[in-house]
């Protein structure tokens, strides 16, 4: 395959990412795959963050001095630039968070927490990562919520007959991940929101691994609520979004309070600001702002059907050369819709070792659960050894790759 696939040419695009032209170790240049983790940052996001501090740093929505509008504009136009990715009404349904965990518990303990009484169903499934299990473990302590789960099947995908008879229940919630961050699996969402809807109930969807890698449109999809970061689409960490339907957002209290969520404040009383600001308490993350719509900017550039189909050739690719190595095990399986991520043990051999080994030939992978313990521990996995894959790996890095799995194999025998 050439590394010039679906328009994308991986080593141009490397060359825009600063940190990924170095050597690790002598001889060793970088190959980075652990985007899944954290992507890495292309010059022009940097440089967008940089232009605001050096140029026109200023607190935002509080000034009429011409730095202050300068920074408001730059912020609120990239909370546009964030709509229009996904496809969004309005921009005012875009609220900037920290990241996918504060959004989905801004979800959990403002909507669901006013909502929800004692008994209520809410549907998860076994693939979760953490951020969207224990928000809802938390709240049922609280008010004594039901949690039911949608399994996890080994070929990666979900049990959908069992999701169809747990919706019997009438939940009143359903969350789920658009993109295992484990199997790398891309679950039916569409499908899924519609069945949930049929049976009353709302949709939270955990898009971390998603928006950056395919496009996401939530009127397509019909979602009540997205969630996402930025630090995983080439943008700064510290900066999310949680998209909400309008009726839904109006509906709900805000979590936090103080500046700038307020429209007036009286001693013993508030009245909250208006979508999405009542939710943005306090001087945001501002220069991440900025640099998330630079990242937006950057795949709008690239293009994310052409995003979505070069990932989709290299999972092929990789499926393929992993498979011609006998030791190595993928989690989950290559025959449905699946996202460059590959999870795999080795026969023998500790995952942590494996990643330790690897980072020796300069390859960084992640080695442990991920953050979905539940998820390995159901297939009796105390760990496994996760490559993943963005718009600046190539097929190279994937021999690469296969190549230090043999080496660590023979060092082992």
């Amino acid at each position: 395959m050439s590394d010039i696939e679906h328009g994308l040419n991986t080593e141009k695009i490397k060359a825009d990412f600063p940190v990924l032209n170095q050597e690790i170790y002598p001889g060793k240049p970088l190959i980075y795959l652990d985007s899944a983790a954290t992507s890495q940052k292309p010059q022009s996001v940097i440089d967008a963050m940089i232009d605001y501090y050096t140029h026109y740093n200023a607190n935002i929505h509080r000034g009429i001095h011409a730095l202050a509008e300068k920074a408001t504009a730059a912020y609120e136009g990239s909370r546009e630039k964030i709509a229009k990715l996904i496809n969004s009404p309005s921009a005012v349904q875009c609220v900037y968070t920290r990241n996918t965990t504060e959004s989905i518990n801004l979800v959990v303990f403002s909507w669901a927490k006013t909502n929800l009484k004692e008994g209520d169903v809410v549907i998860l499934t076994e693939m979760e990562h953490h951020s969207n299990l224990v928000p809802w473990q938390i709240l049922q302590k609280e008010i004594n919520i039901k949690l039911e789960f949608i399994p996890a099947l080994a070929d990666g995908t979900l049990d959908l007959e069992v999701y169809k008879q747990l919706l019997k229940l009438e939940p009143k919630i359903v969350a789920f991940t658009q993109m295992s961050n484990v199997f790398g699996t891309i679950n039916p969402a569409k499908e899924m929101i519609q069945l949930a809807h049929q049976a009353g109930a709302i949709t939270v969807v955990d898009g971390a691994q998603s928006v950056p890698h395919m496009p996401v449109d939530v009127q397509d999809l019909d979602v009540d609520f997205l969630a996402f970061s930025g630090h995983k689409m080439l943008g700064p960490t510290g900066i999310g979004v949680l998209f909400g339907k309008k009726a839904l957002l109006n509906d709900m209290p805000p979590v936090f309070g103080g500046g700038d969520m307020i429209k007036s404040v009286a001693l013993r009383s508030f009245t909250a600001n208006d979508l999405p600001h009542k939710f943005e308490a306090g001087t945001p993350s501002i220069a991440e702002g900025i640099g998330m719509g630079a990242a937006v900017d950057y795949l709008n550039q690239v293009g994310m059907q052409n995003i979505e189909a070069f990932e989709h050739s290299i999972v092929a690719y990789g499926t393929e050369k992993l498979n011609e190595i006998d030791e190595v095990n993928i989690f989950g399986s290559d025959q449905h819709p699946k996202g460059s991520v590959f999870s795999f043990t080795i026969d023998g051999i500790h995952p942590h070792d494996v990643a330790q080994l690897m980072d020796r030939d300069g390859i960084a992978v992640r080695a442990g659960h991920h953050c979905a313990m539940p998820l390995h521990k159901k297939f009796a996995l105390p760990a496994t050894t996760r490559a993943s894959f963005y718009i600046y790996n190539s097929t190279n890095e994937l021999d690469a790759l296969c190549a230090s799995i043999k080496n660590v194999i023979k060092i082992f025998k």
